[in-house]
């Protein structure tokens, strides 16, 4: 899965060609007939994998907006700012901010790479159809788990979407009307595979009947479906071969990839040359100089995620009151002036999301302050660093460097680990009226290995890196104080993994509760304040793109109040 992909995408660069182009395959090219095969099946099957990671040939749009990490979601959320200077990807900018418009390049660029893998994964499937020899059960089954997950990520995204088949596909009528949700046509996408495809796989980044199962339950759980959600969710907990990693900042080094928590990934890779399978729609988000004179300096945690891993005396999260104090930032401060590091008590998973100063960033060492921050004080992103997704010193073999400087992480990004699905079983049981011992099970094993896990250590050897202070719930007294605490250990579990936008939207309260997160992050970071628009009912759904609508004839009709 991590090799090859590069030559994949300059075939379906011919394939896109129209007919109209030759009357005969171009030199090179594979012609329809010679596609009928077990070799022509799986080189399409991989060219639908390949889209995973967001990158095609045929992009359009902002070619930073279809990183498959999902990142720039996070920015629209309280998890993270765009980073950088302000000026730079002010395109981005202007998402942040809620100030959105239907031509923004974000916007476009997400909703064409999606469909570029619903596109590549109904052209598997069209393909079958047209083999009347050999077993490909297995290969369709891949491509409809494919082709639902890609529907997903259009759905959560844009609510009213369009539903392209494969029959649409191979009659090319591509031009189709977006009434409503597709919530159906995803979910039977989904039970086929689990129908269909084996308990394990022989290659890594393939799904298997239990990544079926979990993915099955996730799009129950978005409809607030939430028995049927829990059914297919606790099958995979009970019967299903996935365990937490012991230790939690192994989910984001090399330990991780295709783990125990490892449910579904994409597969990227790298080494100390420019290379086309790492994750090169995150390179803007390292460091800007940081420790390795990196670029770019985007996706900056916020404030109100560093407060929110703020503990009790007694280890448990502050629910309601976690902005009543706020973490010691240094923003306003310079590397060369006095900064003394917060000393209350943390979630150690805090130093493992969020990079802050005086604390180690990845083995770098201690992290320094604004000599490590692009954005400047005048900016709206803020003091933090991401760390997540930044390569840990002497896992050299996992990164390269582009032409321009760039980093293209080696490291896989989960799309969906062990961990979510444990909390997502939490939700259920909460929601669902059902057992509220079984959704604190859930939620204390998540906490217990936040807790039995190794903390950051001072760069000093002095021991631990701050004052770390984490245990699990002692009950779930009722229903309201279960739901505070399933959500809030969903956002400081799964911090800047691309999900917070997605939770706050399906909750239903998603006015107040953005309109708070501005007023708080505008007590740290001014401009911030200063510059965001209130939030509205509008922005639960992103904008249909307008050059989509224009493409479409009108077919597109455009989602309200844009």
């Amino acid at each position: 899965m991590k090799k090859g992909l590069i030559y994949v995408a300059l075939l379906f660069g011919v394939l896109a060609c129209s007919d109209e182009f030759t009357q005969s395959p171009a030199v090179g090219a594979l012609s329809d007939e010679a596609l009928k095969n077990e070799t022509g099946v799986n080189l399409l099957l991989t060219g639908a994998y390949s889209t995973l990671d967001g990158q095609r040939a045929n992009g359009f749009g902002n070619g930073w907006s279809v990183s498959g990490d999902n990142w720039i979601y996070d920015v629209v959320s309280d998890d993270a700012h765009k980073g950088s200077t302000d000026d730079d990807q002010a395109d981005l900018k202007e998402v942040e901010l809620f100030n959105w418009a239907t031509g923004n390049g974000y916007f476009y660029g997400k909703w064409g790479v999606i469909f570029a893998g619903i596109n590549r994964a109904n052209a598997v499937i069209a393909l079958i159809a047209t083999i009347e020899e050999g077993d490909f059960s297995a290969q369709l089954a891949e491509a409809r788990f494919l082709r639902g997950h890609f529907n997903f990520e259009l759905q959560k995204a844009w609510g009213n979407v369009p539903y392209i088949s494969d029959e649409n596909y191979a009659a090319t009528e591509f031009n189709q009307p977006n009434p409503g949700p597709i919530w159906d046509q995803i979910e039977a996408d989904f039970k086929y595979a689990l129908d269909n495809l084996p308990d394990t796989q022989d290659v890594y980044g393939r799904p298997t009947t239990w990544t079926a199962t979990a993915f099955l339950g996730k799009a129950h759980l978005y409809q607030q479906e939430w028995t049927d959600a829990l059914t297919y969710l606790e099958t995979v907990i009970n019967l299903g071969p996935y365990s937490l990693m012991p230790d939690y900042v192994d989910n984001f080094r090399l330990a991780g990839d295709n783990s125990t928590e490892s449910i579904f990934s994409i597969q990227f890779a790298a080494d100390s040359g420019q290379s086309y399978n790492g994750n090169s729609g995150g390179a803007l988000n390292f460091p800007n100089p940081g420790p390795f004179g990196s670029c770019c300096g985007f996706y900056q945690p916020t404030q109100d995620l560093l407060n929110a891993f703020q503990t009790t005396a007694g280890g448990t999260p502050l629910l309601d009151t976690y902005n009543q104090t706020d973490v010691t930032s240094d923003y306003g401060i310079n590397s060369d002036e006095t900064f003394t590091p917060f000393a209350g008590n943390l979630d150690p998973r805090a130093d493992y999301t969020v990079g802050r100063r005086g604390i180690d960033y990845n083995g770098y060492g201690e992290h320094i302050g604004k000599d490590w921050i692009r954005a400047g004080f005048s900016d709206i992103s803020g003091p933090y660093l991401p760390k997540k997704n930044v390569y840990w010193d002497g896992e050299s073999d996992n990164q390269a460097t582009g032409g321009w400087g760039q980093q293209l992480s080696g490291i896989n990004y989960h799309i969906m680990r062990y961990a979510d699905v444990l909390l997502m079983a939490a939700e259920a049981e909460v929601e669902s009226g059902g057992s509220l011992a079984n959704a604190l099970t859930y939620v204390n094993r998540v906490r217990e290995r936040a807790k039995n896990s190794n903390y950051m250590q001072a760069t000093d050897g002095s021991g631990d890196a701050a004052t770390y202070v984490i245990q699990p719930y002692a009950s779930f007294p009722d229903a309201d104080f279960a739901r505070k605490a399933v959500r809030f250990e969903r956002r400081i579990e799964l911090g800047m993994e691309g999900h917070r936008l997605f939770d706050i939207r399906r909750w239903g309260n998603s006015v107040q509760h953005m309109n708070d997160y501005f007023t708080n992050e505008a007590r740290t970071i001014t401009n911030f304040g200063t510059k965001v628009n209130a939030y509205t009912s509008t922005f639960d759904l992103f904008p249909i793109p307008i050059s989509a609508i224009d493409l479409s004839g009108g077919i597109l009709t455009q989602n309200p109040g844009y």
